[in-house]
């Protein structure tokens, strides 16, 4: 099984690349970042970008709850976000962490609604809107495309860092980083 890839390896911040062809090699390569994806568990993971497991293309995928399937994004643009005269109203502030972080945490805002274009592992064509938590999850597998990682969102909002850790209960504590 792949291993997920933890900061400051390089490969998390540069841009992928297109998917030229989606052939066995690309199939298999979805079918491990599944695997990895899976076997995340504390914290337990809801997308996982190419980059993450050290492959340089334009693929994530996610996986919003326990129970949901896996959706496969190769490829993928935004077309659009919310209109420009609701920008005030149309990103939310939501705590984020990422595998490639582990034990980091920080509120982001993103865009609520969004419109995305990307193939399926079957070369098929969508443009479908998402909302709510999958907008999130998008946006922030977007970014590892780019090889951008939410705490460069958080500094830009002149949001707040977290390192959690666990108390003697087992339960999970959050305190403030300096920066």
């Amino acid at each position: 099984m792949l291993e997920i890839i933890k900061a400051p390896q390089t490969v998390l911040s540069e841009k992928a690349k297109p998917v030229i062809r989606i052939d066995k090699t690309i199939l298999i390569l979805i079918e491990e970042m599944k695997l990895a994806l899976e076997s995340a568990s504390d914290p337990v993971g809801v997308g996982l970008a190419a980059p993450q497991i050290g492959k340089q293309l334009k693929i994530f995928i996610t996986k919003p709850s326990f129970k949901s399937k896996i959706f496969i994004f190769i490829n993928p643009r935004v077309v659009k976000s919310l209109k420009k005269e609701k920008e005030s109203e149309s990103k939310t502030k939501k705590l984020e962490g990422c595998l490639s972080l582990p034990n980091i945490w920080g509120e982001v805002k993103r865009y609520q609604e969004i419109y995305l274009e990307y193939l399926d592992e079957n070369n098929v064509l969508h443009k479908k809107k998402f909302t709510g938590f999958m907008a999130t999850i998008i946006q922030h597998e977007m970014d590892h495309l780019d090889g951008i990682l939410f705490p460069k969102r958080v500094l830009e909002q002149n949001g707040t860092l977290y390192r959690s850790e666990k108390d003697e209960k087992g339960e999970e504590i959050f305190n403030e980083l300096k920066i």
